[in-house]
């Protein structure tokens, strides 16, 4: 008969009380951490240096949603207009919520780095299971891979854009951007290697910044705005990408609110840092989506009321359009400049974050061997405790990827969109089994490590018909945000407009194919068992 174990309840072994209450604490919930990856099949060898707060302000500083918002003002505004702008950051959000809380029960039950493709594997057929798993931990690795050079591109053109704002003479080139992607790239592996022990330190630092220049710049442009939009900002539609219809215009748009909050998943490959994952890790997800939402959607609202002229924000020479809405709100330059300065600092202190989330990924993939140099990129630096050389690959592919940029932007723009497509692909996969699995009253989730035993729910578990009707929102919205990810910005489509996500998200998932059955067949057996 199946042994069943609650995740949460396992019993911690006695030790003497210290003379440090809080260490003694400290001690035996890392050893109930390490008894619960030890029946995953895992031998914990990361520092657990996160705690509640510092998790969700890793969470935050990864996602920087109001701050997203402003960097990704364009889409929206293009294809939408100020209304659809509105109407769809609440649907992105609403989604975003319904889709973690439905991935959170799964790490509930299995917090590992490895997150969506161990999931795959324990939920999935056993005749499946294997390759299902294998493809969702490439397509999850492209998207955090595309999500990394992503945010190292997005600091640097706008650290550009604000240099062609204060100086009009300056002559932007695209190997001025690769430069500052590398400088970007550098600070976040200095971060994640050399003072790797202070990371959740400057995480609840960021968290703080994050709050306080929200209301710094939301008090200046609703104190110096001069406008009064009514309700034309909730009426307003555009179709500048010549759609057959509004409607489809509006789908096109959602992709920069989806961007928005690309990067949820972050804590899921931190888990083995993290006391106490089960419950930590979803509370941190689901309250950084809530916050991040709140801020991010009163954002919103501000610049659209702030800005009198939203031709002129879409056609600025900056490329950003809030740099233009927030020089009309404030008409001051030096005001602007100091604004967008603080926004900079936050996309770095994301950089930095994403490059964390990326290089555990690429660390428990490789652990599982599943890569080229599996070996190699799967070790922990003894005396840091960390995957020195799987963050330090990471960081080499940003600036290789960077590189891209001075051949073809339209390329880069495609690696950037990968992010999304690679990252929703992830999501869906655990979400459709667990949909599947859920149906069926008698179905148990098995541990793919644990001899015959069970696994029940962890902590984080919504539970019945809610659970299902969930589940359900969650992969219809997953589906469609993945599947707009693959359409351009407008019509007619060219070379210069094609969107080629479809062709890399393809070809790599062709790729990992060819390998998978040239060798990673014969050395993947899904997740491997360490203990």
């Amino acid at each position: 008969m199946a042994t069943q174990f609650e995740l949460n309840d396992m019993p911690a072994t006695k030790h003497p009380r210290s003379t440090v209450e809080d260490a003694s604490v400290s001690s035996d919930q890392d050893h109930m951490d390490n008894a619960q990856l030890a029946k995953l099949g895992k031998k914990s060898v990361l520092k657990r240096n996160f705690g509640g707060w510092t998790i969700l302000g890793f969470s935050c500083a990864v996602l920087v949603t109001w701050e997203g918002t402003l960097m990704n003002f364009a889409p929206g505004l293009s294809n939408g207009g100020s209304a659809g702008l509105i109407y769809g950051y609440i649907f992105v959000w609403i989604g975003v919520l319904s889709s973690f809380a439905c991935l959170c029960e799964l790490v509930s039950i299995a917090p590992m780095a490895a997150g969506q493709y161990h999931w795959v594997a324990m939920l999935a057929p056993p005749r499946y299971a294997k390759y299902l798993s294998y493809i969702t931990g490439w397509m999850n690795l492209a998207g955090w891979q595309g999500t990394s050079a992503a945010a190292g591109f997005l600091t640097a053109t706008m650290i550009q854009g604000l240099v062609i704002f204060t100086t009009p003479s300056y002559d932007a080139k695209t190997w001025h951007g690769s430069l500052m992607i590398w400088a970007c790239v550098l600070v976040a592996i200095i971060i994640n290697t050399v003072v790797s022990a202070l990371l959740p330190i400057l995480e609840g630092m960021i968290l703080i910044l994050h709050l306080i220049g929200f209301f710094a710049i939301l008090i200046t442009l609703l104190v110096f705005r001069d406008n009064d939009n009514g309700t034309e900002v909730f009426t307003e539609w555009r179709n500048s990408g010549n759609w057959p219809t509004q409607g489809l215009s509006w789908f096109v748009g959602l992709l920069g609110c989806v961007f928005s909050f690309t990067g949820v998943d972050c804590s899921f490959h931190m888990c083995e840092e993290v006391r106490n994952p089960s419950l930590i890790v979803p509370r941190s997800i689901m309250g950084s989506i809530t916050i991040n939402g709140l801020l991010g959607f009163g954002m919103v609202i501000a610049m659209l009321y702030s800005a009198t002229d939203i031709d002129a924000a879409i056609d600025t020479p900056t490329g950003y359009p809030f740099m233009e809405i927030f020089y009309q709100a404030t008409g001051s330059k030096g005001g602007t400049a100091g604004m967008v300065s603080l926004i900079i600092v936050m996309t770095l202190s994301a950089t930095v974050g994403v490059i964390a989330s990326t290089s555990r990924m690429l660390w428990a993939f490789a652990r599982d061997n599943a890569l080229p140099f599996s070996p190699f990129l799967s070790r922990v630096e003894s005396r840091t405790n960390m995957p020195v050389w799987s963050i330090t690959v990471t960081c080499l592919i940003s600036c290789i990827i960077g590189l891209i940029n001075l051949g073809s932007s339209i390329v880069y723009n495609a690696i950037i969109s990968v992010a999304i497509s690679g990252l929703y692909a992830s999501y869906f996969m655990p979400a459709i089994l667990l949909l599947y699995r859920r149906c069926d009253k008698n179905y148990q989730i098995r541990n793919i490590h644990g001899d015959g035993q069970i696994l029940e729910w962890g902590p984080w578990h919504l539970k019945g018909m809610f659970g299902i009707i969930n589940n359900t929102f969650a992969c219809i919205f997953i589906t469609i945000v993945w599947f707009f990810s693959l359409w351009p910005p407008q019509t007619p489509v060219d070379a210069k407009s094609m969107n080629y996500a479809s062709l890399m998200t393809g070809g790599i998932g062709v790729l990992a194919t060819i390998y998978y059955f040239l060798r990673a067949n014969k050395i993947y057996v899904g997740p491997k068992k360490e203990i």
